[in-house]
C-alpha cells in the first residue's frame, strides 16, 4: 500500500526570519505535485522538511499508509527519498553508485543486478554502467542521482528543481523519465521548479508557495 502525508501548519525559520509559516497541504493521491514558487519562498526547506531531513519549529508532518499513522523511523525513510539540484556521487562505477541504496536495504545480487540495469536503460546511461561516475557530465550525473533514486523504487519521490543548470537534451530525458513514472502510478512524485511550462507539462497537481504558506492548489 502507498503512503500519503499530512502537513498541518508547518512553521520554519532562519536566523529569526519565517520562511515557512504555518503551511499545510496534503498528498493523498499518486501523481505528479509541482510546486513552484521564487527564490527564497521556501521550496527546498518545505521538500526537506517533508522527507524528513529536517524539523519544522512548529506544526507536524504524519505519513499514513491507509488509515495507519506511520512511525518516523527507519523503515519509512526508506519508503521515501530526495534528490537535491547537484546531487553528489561517489567516486565509482555509475553501476556501483545505482546499487548502494539497494545493497543497504539486503536486496541479493541478482534483483541489484536486474534493477541496476533496467533504470540505467531507461535513463540512457546502461552504456556508461562501467565508467567512473565522477567522469559524466553535469547533466548525466543529474540522470544518474534520479536514477539511483528510483532504483530503490519508493513510495514517495521528491525532486528539487531537478532539471537545474542541465542542458535541453537531458532537461528531456528526465521529464520523459518522470512522465513515464506517472504512467506506472507510482510513485508520487513531488518537484519544485521555477519552469511554469515544465510545470504545466509534468503536473498532476499544481501548487505555488507565497509568503510561507500554499496559496494555491490546482
Amino acid at each position: 500500500m502507498g503512503l500519503t502525508i499530512k502537513i498541518s501548519d508547518i512553521w520554519k525559520e532562519y536566523d529569526g526570519n519565517p520562511v515557512l509559516k504555518d503551511c499545510s497541504v496534503s498528498f493523498e493521491k499518486s501523481g505528479i505535485y509541482v510546486l513552484m514558487g521564487h527564490n527564497g519562498s521556501g521550496k527546498s526547506t518545505f521538500l526537506r522538511i517533508c522527507s524528513l531531513l529536517e524539523e519544522p519549529e512548529k506544526g507536524e508532518v504524519n505519513y499514513f499508509s491507509g488509515q495507519e499513522l506511520m512511525k518516523k523511523d527507519m523503515g519509512l525513510k526508506r519508503r521515501i527519498t530526495l534528490v537535491l539540484p547537484g546531487v553528489g556521487i561517489f567516486n565509482a562505477t555509475v553501476s556501483s553508485n545505482m546499487a548502494y541504496g539497494l545493497r543497504i536495504r539486503g536486496l541479493d545480487n541478482k534483483e541489484i543486478s536486474e534493477r541496476v540495469d533496467r533504470y540505467l536503460d531507461l535513463l540512457g546511461l546502461f552504456h556508461k554502467r562501467e565508467q567512473n561516475a565522477l567522469t559524466l557530465s553535469s547533466g548525466e550525473r543529474q540522470r544518474l542521482g534520479i536514477a539511483r533514486a528510483m532504483v530503490i523504487e519508493p513510495d514517495i519521490l521528491f525532486l528539487d528543481e531537478p532539471t537545474a543548470s542541465v542542458d535541453l537534451g537531458n532537461s528531456e530525458i528526465i521529464e520523459e523519465m518522470i512522465l513515464n513514472m506517472k504512467k506506472k502510478g507510482q510513485p508520487t512524485v513531488i518537484i519544485t521548479t521555477h519552469d511554469v511550462s515544465q510545470a504545466h507539462r509534468l503536473a498532476d497537481s499544481l501548487l505555488t508557495l507565497k509568503e510561507g504558506r500554499i496559496v494555491s492548489y490546482e
